[in-house]
This record gives C-alpha cells, structure tokens and sequence, in this order.
C-alpha cells in the first residue's frame, strides 16, 4: 500500500493530463500529496521528503500556470514537474537522506535501521528512483524536441522506468537480506 501512495499522485497527475488541463492536473496531484501526508501524520508515520518536496512543485507549477503564463504546453509542464521531482530526489542524496530511508525505516525493525548496509540500500534505491526520474524526464523532452516521436513514447519510458524502479525496491532489500544471512554450519563454502 505504501508504494501505492507514493505513486498516486504522480499517477493522477499522468491520467488527469490526458483528460482536463495542466493546471486541474497539477492542483490535483497537489492535493493528493496533501492527503497522503494527512494520511501518514493521522497514522503516526514521519512526513516524508518525497511527500513536501511534491506539493511543492506541483502547487509551484500550477500556480505559475495560473498567475504568471497559462501557454505552456503540456510536455513543458511535464517536464517541469519530473525536473523538479528529480531536483528532490537528487537532493536528498546530496543531504544525506535518501528519501527512501524515511519509507524503509517504518518497514523495518531497528536493528535492520542500525546494519550498515541499510543505508547502503537506501541510497542505491533512491540512485534508482533518480534513474527512473531522469529517463522521464530525458523521455519528455525527447517527445518535445523530436517532432517524429508520437507522445506515447514519453509515457512508454515513464512506465518503463517507474516499473524498473519499484522493481528494483522490491527485489534489492530480498536480494542484500538473502546476501548477508549466515550460512548453516554444515554447508558448503562458497567461491
């Protein structure tokens, strides 16, 4: 379900474009955001990175779109929304926080939190997270700057990287769990 919450409001941002405009998209999504901090704060849960930095950029932009210039295409403004969420994760890594950790933490007992390859692990999800962003981010603009590229193209790498991303969450903590755990006394070493 966590994954589930990350994901919607990026999700209702991608739908609501196809049907209504940029800015019902953007102030949507916002709003979206906001519910699920109301839902982590209503359960206890810390309010995550990923969570303040995405209503920011979408509020931002709407608001820009609102106030300021209402002609932006809507590639402009996807590409807006996935730069400004890459500035986020890429933040995060630079402030030594990957926002994956903020996740993980309410996962995982606190032993798990202490191992020194926890961090580790979060860091290289969030690297994923970030190659995820930016493939969208390179696929939008390839869209806006190839005229012979049909607009399904942008949304096929963002599916293909966001899938390989939630991919990789999933299958690295299981794959660094079955790595580290000892094996029994009576089998054979390993090369």
């Amino acid at each position: 379900m966590t994954i589930f919450l990350i994901l919607a409001p990026y999700g209702a941002f991608a739908m609501l474009m196809l049907v209504t405009s940029a800015t019902v998209s953007l102030l949507s999504a916002a709003l979206i955001c906001l519910a699920a901090i109301a839902f982590d704060v209503a359960r206890g849960r810390s309010i995550k990175i990923l969570g303040v930095g995405s209503v920011v950029i979408f509020a931002a932009i709407g608001s820009y779109l609102t106030f300021v210039d209402a002609t932006l295409s809507n590639t402009a403004v996807k590409i807006a929304v996935d730069a400004g969420i890459l500035l986020v994760s890429l933040g995060s890594i630079m402030i030594g926080r990957p926002f994956t950790r903020q996740y993980a933490l309410e996962q995982v007992d606190a032993e798990t939190a202490k191992l020194p390859g926890f961090l580790h692990a979060n860091y290289l999800i969030t690297g994923a997270w970030t190659a995820a962003m930016l493939l969208m981010l390179i696929g939008n603009i390839a869209v806006l700057y190839v005229p012979a590229l049909p607009l399904w193209t942008g949304l096929l790498i963002a599916f293909a990287a966001r899938n390989a991303a939630v991919g990789f969450t999933h299958w690295y903590p299981h794959y660094r769990a079955a790595k580290d755990v000892t094996p029994p006394a009576g089998a054979l070493p390993s090369r």
